[in-house]
């Protein structure tokens, strides 16, 4: 799968040029601070190290992620359904937390990420495409746009997810509202050049038109909800790539600038 590492859409005016996208940065920040003090990357000696540590960031995730059981039945999982999860290592007991809101939980899961590349891949999306969306949309509405898709994702895939095994695991990550950037970009700049890395051609640098770029990530991930691929949420990306491309349209169908 190509890279983004750079886009080329038209400014919808000269002050886009000179005003930087805040909401971008800021979500990207907060997202790389949680990382750093959260038991994923390490450097955060109230976690511990080694197996404390690993077993830690299983705990995180559970308190701080999304859990599909949590959402549908609108309270924490028990003392048994948290001993049904296979734990991250021998003797990593997962205690019930009948403090935590599982609405507010997606939230929380939005800037929570396993490890530095999860972070990474997520985060290089969002620095390539969510300049142009939030420049054409602004930028309260544009962070609106991105929780607000960010959270149907979420509750989108714990209804797909409800009564299977999978609906007691945690789900963290930003890549369901990422997914609604992509997809409100294809819908407002759609002939706009993205710079690409093609891993099979030795990441060579290639300018793709971003509904070829995003249309074939899109593809792919419809692809990977089919064959039932594991470890990764497809589903999330699949909906929120859906719902952000009909937000961008609904927008401009309000009589807002055309896309280009």
């Amino acid at each position: 799968m190509a890279l983004p590492v750079l886009d080329q859409a038209p400014p919808p005016s000269a002050a886009a040029a000179t005003r930087p996208p805040l909401v971008t940065f800021g979500l990207i920040a907060l997202s790389a601070v949680v990382l750093l003090l959260g038991p994923s990357f390490g450097l955060n000696p109230a976690y511990g190290t080694g197996t404390d540590r690993v077993c830690a960031e299983q705990r995180y995730e559970q308190r701080w992620g999304a859990v599909p059981a949590e959402l549908i039945g609108r309270h924490p999982l028990t003392a048994g359904q948290l001993a049904a999860l296979p734990p991250a290592t021998d003797g990593c007991t997962l205690l019930p937390d009948p403090g935590k809101s599982p609405a507010l939980s997606v939230l929380t899961s939005l800037f929570v990420h396993a490890g530095w590349l999860h972070l990474v891949g997520n985060m290089l999306f969002l620095f390539v495409f969510g300049p142009g969306v939030e420049e054409r949309l602004g930028r309260i509405r544009f962070l609106l746009c991105y929780l607000a898709v960010g959270y149907l994702a979420t509750y989108g895939y714990a209804l797909a997810e409800s009564g299977s095994p999978d609906a007691v695991r945690a789900l963290v990550g930003a890549s369901g509202a990422i997914a609604g950037v992509l997809g409100a970009y294809l819908r407002l700049f759609p002939r706009a050049r993205v710079t690409t890395l093609v891993p099979v051609l030795l990441f060579l640098p290639l300018r793709f038109p971003a509904w070829a770029v995003l249309g074939l990530w899109f593809a792919l991930q419809w692809w990977s909800v089919r064959a039932g691929g594991s470890g990764v949420a497809y589903l999330v990306h699949v909906i929120g790539f859906s719902a952000g491309w009909l937000s961008a349209w609904a927008w401009c169908a309000r009589g807002s600038r055309r896309p280009t």
